[in-house]
């Protein structure tokens, strides 16, 4: 198979790079995290060089570029299909892509009052109206999709793109202190301790702080 090489913003800030990391992470294929770090006069032209969209994430696959958190998801369940990125039953399947779609493009008040820090702390910031109510919505969520799943500490049972996708929504919790019960409490434990989530904090902690960021 030909390298697989995922390029990210800095950790401690790119929640849409978090999401395909922890995919590929738990895929158990190989591959190559490369940081193109933000904010820097080189950034675009960084950026430009390995994706014509101009964003990170980026996946390439020998001569294929992925771009969209997303759509790198996809292509990392469909490359290592014995990884169960997405649930084997069809229903479930379709619950946990329409979860993934909601987060993929809603819940704009709770990443603009509550940005990505995995380093930081803000306990007593970022609590709009509108965010807390994001965040209320998120907590549902999670306690449906607990609710009814099986075996295993995640949304359904084993460890999907689903959690991958609400991770970085778990970084913000803990930055800004939000409340949550003890059902949502202990599925925001389980995502914290994924080992590649807690490797991918142990880097963000190693790089400097990005000065127009909390």
């Amino acid at each position: 198979m030909d390298d697989l090489i995922l390029y990210i913003g800095n950790r401690r800030y790119s929640s849409w790079s978090l999401r395909p990391y922890l995919a590929l992470a738990a895929s158990g294929l190989r591959f190559d995290a490369r940081v193109i770090e933000l904010d820097q006069p080189s950034t675009a032209a960084a950026i430009a060089a390995v994706n014509p969209a101009g964003r990170v994430p980026v996946l390439h696959h020998g001569a294929l570029v992925v771009h969209d958190s997303l759509a790198i998801c996809e292509y990392v369940a469909e490359l290592a299909p014995e990884a169960g990125l997405w649930p084997t039953d069809r229903a479930t399947r379709a619950r946990a892509r329409a979860v993934v779609a909601e987060m993929h493009s809603g819940f704009a008040a709770l990443r603009g009052a509550m940005p990505q820090d995995l380093i930081g702390r803000y306990p007593r910031t970022g609590r709009t109206p509108e965010a807390l109510a994001d965040a209320a919505r998120v907590q549902a969520i999670w306690r449906g999709l607990r609710a009814a799943a099986s075996d295993g500490p995640f949304l359904f049972g084993g460890f999907t793109i689903a959690d991958a996708f609400f991770a970085p929504v778990v970084g913000r919790f803990v930055t800004y202190a939000v409340e949550l019960d003890a059902a949502c409490q202990a599925y925001a434990d389980a995502v914290w301790a994924l080992p590649a989530f807690v490797a991918w904090r142990e880097a963000a902690a190693l790089e400097a702080p990005l000065p127009d960021h909390k």
